[in-house]
């Protein structure tokens, strides 16, 4: 049974195109497609979706970072139904296209969604301290590869050692590191005060550390991932997210390879826990004894390291689930 109400609202798909400085927007009513541009600010975003107020409005929008922080801000204050898609699926979704620009863009957005509604999980807003810690941590990683990129460039000042301007190069160079440095530091003092702050966060946060490998870094990494591991709660899910699960290569009778990981994957998160697997296995515990063992029975060694990572995740996951510590087996001297 629908009530008036229902029966007299418009479903209506919306896809949209973000860039810095505007919105591309298709709107799909029943058969029929407009288009329409507006400026990406607050103010204009409002007074675009305010008509829409008592529709059954289905909006989408591909993950652009930053970019979809004002849209994603005003949607919060209405009841629409509201996905964010990944570039990688939407791109890979389309197949074979010919020609591209931002109203054709808005389009796919709007035709992917309307296929793929069931299969994509629902946006929903997230608490101001996992939108700190995002944000936080964001600004860190470009600021770690801010560093690289200068230290790098440090080496080559050696070639302009017969201009004499390699000395005054490298000491600017290694002043901006340094500014990088404090910087960075003071971002992860920040994130660490965020924790802090929310009681829930600063539990999952001591609960999640206790399993062998797991330093700040990846906590803060794994507790934005999950948003509190709330949007995530599976750690196969996880695993699979973070390129750690090795898949099957198999066509028929004549092709089959050795399982691999998928290189469709969060590399950041996947590079953490490589470093995470390779500190557990450095110290007795079970999974440096994990380690040891299939590599004495002949297994690959990068093979074991990523089955070590999967462990890691399995183990944080469960933690979590039973609000218990880490219980480290007894390892006899």
């Amino acid at each position: 049974m629908y009530s008036s109400k229902n029966k007299f609202m418009k479903n209506i798909v919306i896809g949209i195109d973000i860039s810095k400085k505007t919105l591309d927007i298709c709107i799909k009513e029943e058969k029929s497609f407009n288009y329409i541009s507006i400026e990406n600010k607050p103010q204009a975003i409002r007074r675009f979706f305010k008509p829409y107020t008592k529709e059954d409005l289905v909006v989408a929008m591909e993950n652009t970072g930053r970019y979809n922080w004002h849209l994603l801000e005003v949607l919060e204050a209405f009841n629409f139904k509201v996905y964010v898609i990944s570039p990688l699926h939407l791109k890979r979704s389309m197949g074979v296209t010919r020609g591209k620009n931002d109203k054709i863009d808005a389009l796919r957005i709007c035709s992917f969604i309307e296929k793929n509604q069931q299969e994509t999980r629902q946006w929903k807003p997230c608490p101001d301290s996992i939108k700190k810690i995002k944000v936080l941590l964001t600004e860190r990683a470009s600021r770690i590869k801010a560093k690289k990129q200068f230290i790098t460039t440090s080496h080559d000042y050696k070639l302009m050692k017969n201009i004499n301007l390699d000395k005054l190069l490298s000491n600017l160079n290694l002043k901006m590191v340094k500014t990088i440095e404090l910087q960075i530091k003071a971002l992860e003092r920040e994130i660490e005060d965020v924790i802090a702050n929310d009681q829930k966060l600063a539990q999952q946060q001591k609960l999640i550390k206790s399993v062998p490998g797991v330093g700040k870094v990846l906590s803060w990494m794994l507790l934005s991932k999950t948003e509190g591991f709330s949007v995530i709660t599976d750690p196969r899910k996880m695993a699979c997210y973070s390129g750690v699960v090795p898949f099957d290569f198999q066509s028929g009778t004549s092709i089959k390879k050795r399982p691999s990981v998928s290189m469709l994957a969060d590399k950041t998160i996947k590079t953490v826990l490589h470093m995470a697997a390779m500190s557990a296995i450095r110290r007795k515990n079970d999974l440096g004894d994990f380690y040891l063992r299939k590599v004495a029975e002949g297994k690959n060694k990068m093979s074991v390291i990523n089955a070590v990572r999967n462990k890691i995740i399995h183990r944080v996951f469960a933690v979590i689930k039973n609000q218990t510590f880490y219980q480290k087996d007894l390892v006899l001297p």
